[in-house]
This record gives structure tokens, sequence and C-alpha cells, in this order.
């Protein structure tokens, strides 16, 4: 299934909050503004149902995707992951060899990537080229800037 979407537990989890809350909360709240605007009269110069018209289609499409992600997602099970190795779900030191600069990322399935968090896609440049490597390994990356190369200083759950 080359459709599938990796998660963790704590991004499927997300997910499915998220998904609950605009189902039985936000659903509710554009229904009513809908209402609400209808009882102003004549909807063909009405802004704002217009506007809560925009909002629930916005809202109906997040709904979808978000199911489908909930249908397409492969959990990463953490528990079975061996951290001898890099790999989705697991945390990695690293040092910026020509700065010394140390980072600590968390590898993630691409739905679940926050650069400014740490969380770093497994497709990105960086995240691809460390999984599979093992503490101690010096990676040679390729990025927009150049060639950065890293150090894994530790792998760890």
């Amino acid at each position: 299934m080359t459709d599938e979407i990796l998660l963790t537990k704590q991004g499927y989890d997300k997910i499915v909050a998220e998904h609950e809350d605009l189902v039985s909360v936000k659903r509710n709240e554009v229904s009513e503004r809908i209402k609400e605007a209808i009882s102003y009269g004549d909807i063909s110069e009405n802004s704002e149902y217009d506007s809560a018209k925009n909002e629930q289609a916005e809202l109906e499409e997040r709904i979808h995707k978000l199911e489908n992600m909930m249908r397409k997602a492969k959990i990463i099970d953490e528990s079975k992951i061996s951290n001898d190795r890099v790999s989705i779900g697991l945390k990695v030191k690293v040092k910026l060899i020509e700065t010394k600069e140390e980072f600590e990322y968390i590898i993630v399935g691409s739905t679940e990537a926050d650069p400014f968090e740490g969380r770093i896609s497994n497709e990105s440049l960086v995240g691809d080229a460390l999984l599979g490597r093992k503490k101690g390994e010096k990676v040679e990356i390729q990025v927009l800037e150049g060639t950065k190369h890293y150090q894994i200083l530790d792998i760890y759950k």
C-alpha cells in the first residue's frame, strides 16, 4: 500500500482528536451560523451567509482530509523499534561537524513534520539521510546551501 501515511501514536491521536472536534463541535457552530444568516432574509446578497457557507466548505474539506489520513495511517509502534539505527519514531542527536552545533530531531512521517519543533520528516533531505544510520556514523548531506557533515551522537526513544 503505497498510500500509507506514517504516523506515531501521538500524531494519530492528534488527528483523531481534531476530527472529533470538527465533527462534534465545529460542524454545529457553522450550521448555527448558516441558520442565523438565513434568518436575515434574502441570501442572494447576504455576506454572512456566503461567509458561513465558505467556512462550511473548508470545514468539510478538512474533515474529509483527516478521515483519509486516519484510513491510510500506519502507526509506528515505538515500543517495537530498536534504537540501534535511526528510524521513524526515534530521536536522534547529531552534531554539525562544520560548526560543532548539536541538534536533536525526532524522525516522523511527513504529515507530522514540524521543523520548528525538531520533528523532521523521513522524506526530508536530513531525515532521509539519517535513516538506517548507527550511532557514531558520519553522514554527508547535500542540502540547498551545499554539503553538510553530521555525526550521529545518540539514538533514543
